[in-house]
């Protein structure tokens, strides 16, 4: 006797003659209850009323000739074209630029160069971590503060004693040399998150590999420039991306430093924009604010394609 073949969404017999239960279809299995959804309403609420709705008044004021308040008429893209040709503008950009640039190199190399230190065979290399990420923990214009005394004091007193002719006076008052301050407080801070990234990435490499490296003969630099940093790249990418988005906010560090000076020779984008919010360019700071807000989104989409899939490494 033939028996006709089971359609689909029939009932399947088990092997002992019993109702199997019809598999369920994928789009049912993977349904979101509405109530989640629910949860969702404060926080798109509180979202929209704190950041979506002032980002689009402010795009929209820089279409005007608007001080802040009272009455104010729409020019066009007027604010944006001056904007190209303002040299105070410009100063800002590349300042911030430079500095950015400056700050992501010396913070990965340092940092890199600490986790591989850090994760040798070295004695209370844990309370070492700890020493080393205490700077994070701390707020940048208490860390500004603290070494604008040390630059303004400590330093021009250690110079004269040694007779060191550049460190005789106040780095943070000379136009030329102020920016290396602002780099060196910068790093200090922001080293620990770079380093915590990089032992993280360095643990997550087999002992298998460097062991079958140095049964081979490959010293331990051999080792470094062979195993670690190719397998590291993907944490590399990450800080570095991360970093000069990061570097490119510069404000608090700066502000309890030189407080954008000697003049304006370490004036950041973002003490730019503050800066004239009160000075009576509320319109004109909101076209520039839209520009640094479009680089943001650039390098946020730059970082999300260089680190999608890096979370397995």
């Amino acid at each position: 006797m033939v028996t006709a073949p089971a359609t689909r969404g029939t009932t399947r017999r088990g092997s002992a003659g019993t109702a199997a239960p019809t598999p369920r279809p994928a789009d049912r299995r993977h349904r979101v209850p509405r109530t989640f959804y629910l949860f969702l309403v404060p926080t798109l609420v509180v979202f929209t009323l704190s950041i979506t709705l002032p980002a689009v008044m402010g795009i929209t004021f820089s279409f005007t000739d608007s001080v802040g308040f009272g009455e104010f008429s729409f020019t066009g893209l007027t604010n944006y074209v001056a904007l190209f040709s303002d040299p105070a503008i410009r100063s800002s950009y590349l300042f911030t630029i430079g500095f950015a640039l400056v700050t992501v190199l010396l913070v990965n190399v340092v940092a890199f160069l600490l986790a591989v230190g850090l994760t040798a065979r070295i004695r209370a290399k844990i309370a070492l971590r700890t020493v080393f990420v205490l700077p994070m923990v701390i707020s940048g214009i208490v860390i500004a503060y603290v070494f604008n005394f040390l630059f303004s004091n400590s330093v021009p007193q250690l110079g004269q004693a040694l007779g060191i002719g550049p460190l005789e006076q106040s780095l943070l008052a000379d136009p030329d040399l102020a920016w290396t301050t602002i780099v060196i407080v910068t790093a200090w801070q922001a080293i620990p998150s770079a380093l915590l990234i990089y032992i993280a990435g360095i643990l997550s490499i087999p002992g298998e590999v460097y062991e079958a490296a140095a049964m081979d003969g490959a010293s331990a630099r051999r080792r470094l420039v062979s195993i670690t940093l190719p397998l590291v790249a993907g944490y590399v990418v990450i800080n570095l991306v991360i970093g000069f988005k990061n570097f490119l906010n510069a404000y608090d560090i700066i502000v309890g430093l030189t407080n954008g000076g000697p003049g304006t020779a370490t004036r950041s984008v973002a003490m730019t924009i503050f800066s004239g919010f009160t000075g009576g360019d509320y319109a004109y700071q909101m076209a520039n604010a839209t520009i640094f807000f479009l680089i943001a989104v650039v390098l946020a989409v730059v970082q999300l394609r260089l680190t999608r899939g890096r979370s397995a490494l």
